[in-house]
């Protein structure tokens, strides 16, 4: 993949991880942010992020698990993809896995995570589905560095998301993924031309 150049002389070597649709993954494709994104990691084979990965000609690394596998090991073997790679940063884009000390160790503060509400709200993977249940009046999106804990980690930038009496989930999902795909560029383009990542 070409290297052009930006503030720094040359873009970072990104790998994003998701583990599902991959809108979030399309999003920061087509922001055509100055980044190399040289991989896509999943631990699901069935994965549409993958056709999408495929449509921009970016390598999958799909992660084993199963019987016998523990999440070092499979860590471990992430970590050797992304080290011959040279990749200099993570972003989560819908990683159902959570991040554990082999690639935290590698990646301090080099790990970006989208969380679908307001943290620390509604942590752990239905923060949608919680705000709405919750009957609270806003929710929205968070982008935050990844650390041990789930959903723990700084938060970077926020963006709120109105919940209407009559909302039904699929309408406050709608609102919220729109969010997602408007801050989640942005605030990526931040973090690289402040030498973040």
């Amino acid at each position: 993949m070409e290297k052009r150049s930006n503030l720094n002389n040359t873009k970072p070597n990104i790998a994003i991880f998701a583990s599902g649709n991959g809108t979030n993954f399309e999003s920061l494709m087509q922001a055509d942010l100055p980044m190399n994104v040289l991989l896509v990691v999943s631990d699901n084979p069935d994965a549409y992020v993958i056709k999408r990965a495929e449509k921009y000609h970016v390598p999958v690394f799909i992660t084993k698990s199963g019987k016998g596998i523990t999440k070092i090991d499979r860590e471990k073997l992430i970590l050797h993809k992304l080290n011959e790679l040279n990749i200099s940063a993570i972003i989560l884009a819908g990683y159902m896995k959570i991040i554990g000390e082999t690639l935290l160790d590698k990646f301090p503060q080099k790990i970006i995570n989208i969380h679908p509400a307001l943290l620390p709200q509604f942590q752990g993977k239905q923060g949608i589905l919680d705000a709405y249940n919750a009957k609270v009046d806003k929710t929205g999106v968070t982008i935050h560095f990844v650390d041990a804990g789930i959903d723990t980690g700084e938060i970077i930038a926020q963006a709120e998301v109105k919940i209407y009496p009559d909302d039904t989930l699929d309408d406050l999902e709608t609102r919220v993924h729109e969010a997602e795909h408007q801050l989640y560029p942005k605030t990526i383009l931040n973090l690289l031309q402040r030498g973040v990542l």
